[in-house]
């Protein structure tokens, strides 16, 4: 019985040297309660809620501490990177101005961060208060990177948030789907979005010029009486042939 009483003592201890070791040697960093799998949980968060108030770490938001290091102007901040490694983690995405600025279609910095994600619901604690969040994104995003991702919130939203021109917008659009993959990446996770993104995943395969069994599979996905909003995305070369109403309208003058 001694045993088992002193084994229940020293667990708690033994895991509170664990992980300040570990954060220790992490440098400057977010650390979550996920970074210590293995570890008994409950002990894991009373080790770091004691390390919090022992000015060893800093609790960034519910569950999350940040291990800063010492500058001329004081401890320093999580720098916007360390953010969104932790919520790519966490998979939370850019979305709106935010994904086109991340895409390179414009410099607007928005007043209120956009982002979207596969849940029901984030905590305001990570997001902040003030965060536009769409929520409900398909699971599959969450094998995205942030730029497949935003790439799919760009043709979701029509290509809007773009500061270019149609036609430079859809040249970097492509020129975008061409690297590393990208497109095929996408093509992969099609079924889970809607028609219209569907579509214009469609007319930016045929404008680069992928197999005419991949158009085929993706253009059976389609009711072929349906009609789809591209907005300036309109002028993709062959939109109107993936059903999009301004080509079609236009094409009926």
């Amino acid at each position: 019985m001694a045993t088992n009483v002193k084994n229940t003592d020293t667990a708690p201890r033994n895991t509170a040297k664990i992980i300040h070791s570990r954060i220790a040697g992490g440098g400057e960093r977010l650390w979550r309660f996920a970074d210590f799998n293995g570890l008994p949980p409950d002990a894991v968060a009373q080790a770091l809620s004691r390390l919090a108030r022992q000015g060893f770490v800093q609790r960034f938001s519910k569950g999350v501490y940040y291990r800063s290091r010492p500058t001329a102007f004081g401890p320093s901040q999580p720098n916007r990177s360390h953010v969104q490694a932790l919520l790519h983690r966490d998979g939370v995405f850019p979305a709106g101005v935010s994904a086109a600025n991340l895409l390179g279609f414009t410099t607007q910095n928005p007043g209120r961060a956009e982002v979207a994600t596969n849940r029901s619901s984030l905590s305001r604690l990570i997001v902040g208060k003030k965060t536009v969040v769409h929520t409900r994104r398909p699971e599959a995003w969450r094998g995205l990177s942030p730029e497949d991702a935003a790439f799919l919130d760009f043709l979701r939203n029509r290509g809007a948030a773009s500061d270019l021109p149609p036609a430079q917008t859809v040249s970097r659009l492509i020129a975008m789907a061409r690297e590393q993959g990208r497109l095929d990446r996408l093509l992969r996770v099609a079924d889970s979005e809607p028609p219209r993104v569907r579509a214009m995943l469609g007319a930016i395969a045929e404008q680069i010029g992928k197999s005419p069994g991949t158009l085929q599979r993706l253009r059976h996905s389609l009711n072929p009486l349906s009609r789809f909003e591209f907005g300036i995305l309109a002028a993709l070369t062959h939109a109107g042939a993936w059903q999009s109403k301004e080509r079609r309208r236009r094409e009926a003058l």
